[in-house]
């Protein structure tokens, strides 16, 4: 009898992303929510980098969704796009409308900054002098939201984009659909203001 115990089972392959798509824009909107529960992790993971409550988070997912669901004939018309690159563009432009609709009420102030908080950049402005260090390492702590609030909602943006995410300055420009030459000068501008923020509040 034939031992049959190394003989792999083939399982079937997972519907790609644009098969999905395809299946959307035919009228099949179980496929959707497939798209929403594949990427949906991803979305959430960008909107909690510029907002810590749950209910916003949950609000820029939806959001996200529900325009990247209209515009769905658009991408399938996109023969060498991805649908995760897609989708996070639309949740970061998302993010950034609805921190330039915040811009007046901004999440935090520097006041709330604890001393804890406040004696660690102190450590890293002496630390990091002459460098520019500290901006990425602010970006990367919970203080960052407190001080990155009192940027412009660009700034905030192509900051996260190259700190947080680890971004490049093309994918940045790619992404958002900028100019390169745009995104160095924000990101200069926002690591100067970031840095002004800093050394105000210390």
């Amino acid at each position: 009898m034939a031992d049959n115990s190394d003989i792999e089972v083939a399982r079937p392959a997972e519907t790609s992303d644009v098969e999905l798509v395809a299946r959307v824009v035919g009228g099949d909107e179980r496929a959707f929510e497939e798209l929403f529960n594949r990427h949906r992790r991803r979305v959430a993971l960008i909107a909690g980098r510029f907002f810590r409550q749950r209910e916003q988070i949950e609000e820029i997912v939806q959001e996200s969704f529900t325009k990247a669901f209209f515009a769905l004939p658009d991408f399938s018309n996109r023969r060498d796009a991805s649908f995760a690159s897609w989708v996070a563009r639309i949740a970061f432009n998302s993010c950034y409308d609805e921190l330039r609709r915040l811009k007046r009420r901004p999440e935090s102030a520097l006041s709330e900054v604890t001393e804890e908080e406040a004696a660690w950049v102190r450590e890293r402005l002496r630390a990091d002098e002459a460098g520019g260090g500290v901006e990425s390492a602010a970006v990367s702590r919970d203080l960052a939201g407190k001080l990155l609030s009192r940027l412009e909602p660009e700034d905030r943006l192509v900051l996260v984009m190259l700190d947080a995410e680890g971004m490049s300055v093309a994918e940045i420009a790619g992404l958002m659909g900028w100019s390169v030459s745009k995104v160095k000068v924000r990101a200069h501008r926002a690591r100067a203001r970031l840095r002004r923020a800093l050394k105000r509040f210390l």
